[in-house]
């Protein structure tokens, strides 16, 4: 997902604001579950985005899932984005500001996708690989099932991607069957 610029500027300002009121674990989690519920609900991520529908209509039903979920803060600050018309960009908040308490924390984020669910000591493994090509002091592993590898991994962190899988081992191999040097071509 690309960033804007105010999502950036906004995801520091509460940023900000829930380390000078002493409640950045708590808007944190907050942030997390918005994040997750957004991108795990495409209706209420094509909700926030219609120009359709009224910013008070948009607030009311935010409250309806959200509230008892999330803190007063955080309430809030989803009421004053629907109020300046930035409720477009929530999830892109969410996720700055998640990334930004990781960075706060030292922590590494990582994704690996298997076809499979992984054992704890390749976990182990992983998450030793990833903290020798970090300067994180902890890692943050999040395991994706993605059966559309046939075997292998995809790891992702810090801007890197490793991947190990047998699909891309296929597609090579499919790509050096096409480059046949003993066929003339027309």
């Amino acid at each position: 997902m690309q960033e804007t610029k105010a999502g950036v500027r906004y995801a520091k300002s509460l940023f900000k604001l829930a380390v000078e009121r002493n409640e950045l674990d708590a808007v944190s989690k907050d942030m997390n579950l918005l994040d997750k519920t957004i991108q795990e609900n495409r209706e209420l991520g094509n909700m926030l985005k219609s120009p359709i529908i009224k910013s008070d209509k948009k607030s009311k039903i935010m409250h309806e899932i959200f509230d008892g979920k999330l803190g007063a803060s955080t309430m809030s600050f989803i009421d004053l984005l629907i109020r300046k018309r930035r409720e477009l960009i929530i999830d892109q908040i969410a996720r700055q500001f998640v990334v930004l308490h990781l960075e706060n924390n030292n922590i590494e984020e990582a994704v690996i996708s298997t076809p499979f669910p992984i054992t704890e000591p390749f976990r182990a493994k992983v998450i030793e690989l990833i903290m020798k090509n970090s300067t994180n002091a902890s890692v943050e592993l999040t395991e994706l099932i993605d059966a559309s590898l046939i075997g292998g991994f995809l790891l992702r962190f810090g801007g890197k991607q490793f991947d190990g899988s047998l699909s891309r081992e296929f597609e090579m191999l499919r790509r050096e069957f096409d480059k046949n040097l003993f066929v003339k071509a027309n």
